[in-house]
């Protein structure tokens, strides 16, 4: 059975964006809207708080921004997160608290949920990352398909159309991805599991396992 539903992947506890992902059922569900959450839900965020430094981009008091980054509409970053040199986010951006968006990292129509780290050259695009997920350094989400069809979630058991043209990955609490590994459109990882270094990952990787470089998924043990 595929645990993929946003209830088999995610502490709600750990994300503003906890309601609005309440809504639907599978998280790719959730990526066309996150654009409209963001400047509804940023009107309500206390100017005791966040700092508005331009139009729908709302930022923590408590938040580490460097001067290089770019950081586009709309956008909201959270307490004690870090943005490090030459980050780019290209907006449509829920960043959580403690997160790291690191060197020349690309962000674009994503959920990071808190304690996510991005912090060496990674794309992560039309996706959602969980609660303390880790993407290694130069580990990427590739999130569009070579003949731009739609992108399908694919596993032993079933198949889902997403009707998107648009998804990257979905990685579940606390995933650990590994060095240049390239996550393909539609990868879905669950829960406590882990990516080997150089992996190329697609399809719904199953709640603590750990995906081998060769393409093989072993279940871990206590």
């Amino acid at each position: 059975m595929d645990m993929i539903k946003i209830t088999d992947l995610f502490s709600p506890d750990h994300t503003i964006a906890s309601e609005y992902l309440s809504k639907f059922t599978y998280p790719w569900e959730a990526l066309s809207g996150i654009s409209e959450f963001i400047i509804e839900y940023g009107k309500t965020l206390s100017a005791d708080e966040y700092d508005s430094p331009s139009e729908n981009v709302w930022i923590h008091k408590t938040a580490t921004v460097f001067e290089s980054a770019y950081i586009a509409a709309p956008c909201i970053i959270g307490a004690n997160t870090e943005v490090r040199h030459c980050a780019f986010i290209r907006g449509s951006a829920v960043i959580g608290e403690n997160c790291v968006v690191g060197n020349s990292v690309e962000l674009k129509n994503v959920i990071l949920f808190d304690n996510v780290q991005t912090p060496h050259y990674n794309y992560v695009g039309d996706s959602i990352l969980g609660y303390k997920s880790h993407m290694g350094a130069g580990s990427i989400t590739s999130n569009v398909k070579s003949d731009k069809t739609n992108v399908v979630v694919k596993s032993t058991y079933s198949s889902f159309d997403t009707d998107l043209k648009k998804m990257g990955a979905i990685l579940g609490d606390c995933v650990e991805i590994g060095c240049n590994s390239v996550l393909n459109p539609g990868t879905v990882i669950g829960k406590n599991s882990n990516v080997y270094p150089t992996s190329c990952v697609r399809g719904i990787i199953p709640a603590n396992s750990i995906f081998k470089n060769d393409g093989s998924i072993v279940a871990k043990h206590d």
